[in-house]
């Protein structure tokens, strides 16, 4: 059998470097020949996975969320249907934690050689694909803009300290968002047969936001709940939430309860799930996707992917 490993050798602080033999090992073990390839700049794991990801029985990628946003990318455009396993070694690691993958890479490189397998959804943007979140406005320029340093020395702190200098001065965006209200299995029959994305039975919401997130996981920059409940990484939904702009300080505080579990709802906070959805703003949004800069968009069509993705998972 044939496992191609790719891994970031400066996610976290690089520890994947000190275990690298140990991984390798435990890889060769379960019975595989393993190509090793590090990789060399941003969108280098996307571009070899989608190449060659079909001559191998199995991927296996280490690093940060990036890392797996492009080995899933490059699964997805390859259309292979190749599993894949993931060591987590980055500063934040949310989807690991979703998946309930552990910190130990050893354990986790086990795991990643293993037999248990999971589909879960994939997130479709335009053209693009991520893992487990797509997001504008407040915030979400953060992760690919603080400086790898200051992530492995403060984690997710390093995140807040970074956003925190943009609060006063972050711009806003006014825009429609339509998204679907059928349930996920319906959504999917009616895209099968060649129906629209977004169809007429769909709720539209417009206003003037500050931050959006379209997510499929239960951790978002390291935090648990900020996605709502009944998280499900399989349900062929998203969990989307829109945050107006607040007006005075007020409303600010309001959002900020909100969002620490504080206070359970705002008028200024809009939260659903939706197997599918379409935002057209008036000026063009920067997005990040899985953390990762996902170009800047008019009009964008997101839509679930249901169990697209077999990734192992700890049985």
């Amino acid at each position: 059998m044939k496992l191609l490993f790719v891994y970031n050798p400066h996610s976290g602080v690089g520890k994947v470097k000190s275990q690298l033999s140990d991984i390798l090992e435990i890889m060769v073990r379960a019975g595989y020949e393993v190509t090793v390839h590090p990789t060399q700049a941003r969108g280098d794991a996307a571009k070899l996975v989608e190449a060659c990801a079909l001559a191998y029985d199995r991927v296996v990628c280490c690093g940060g969320d990036g890392t797996l946003d492009e080995a899933v990318t490059g699964l997805m455009k390859n259309g292979c249907g190749v599993p894949l396993g993931y060591i987590p070694a980055g500063s934040t690691n949310d989807f690991a934690a979703s998946l309930g993958l552990p910190k130990d890479m050893k354990r986790a490189a086990q795991i990643a050689v293993g037999a248990a397998c999971f589909p879960c959804d994939v997130g479709c943007f335009g053209d693009d694909y991520f893992v487990y979140i797509a997001a504008f406005g407040l915030f979400t320029d953060v992760s690919y803009q603080t400086r790898q340093e200051l992530k492995n020395i403060l984690g997710h702190a390093a995140y807040l300290l970074e956003g925190a200098k943009r609060i006063g001065s972050h711009p806003s965006y006014r825009m429609r968002v339509e998204y679907a209200k059928k349930p996920a299995a319906a959504q999917r029959a009616s895209d099968a047969a060649g129906d629209a994305p977004i169809l007429p039975e769909c709720g539209v919401i417009e206003g003037e936001f500050i931050f959006g997130m379209v997510t499929n996981s239960i951790s978002v920059g390291g935090f648990k709940g900020m996605t709502g409940k009944d998280v499900s990484l399989d349900d062929g939904l998203f969990e989307v939430t829109l945050i107006r702009t607040p007006r005075n300080p007020v409303e600010l505080n309001e959002i900020i309860a909100c969002l620490t579990n504080l206070r359970s709802e705002s008028d200024l906070i809009y939260s659903f799930k939706t197997s599918a959805l379409r935002l057209s703003p008036y000026q063009a949004i920067p997005w990040t996707l899985d953390g990762e800069f996902g170009g800047e968009q008019t009009q964008i069509t997101i839509k679930s992917m249901h169990r697209a993705l077999n990734i192992f998972v700890d049985g």
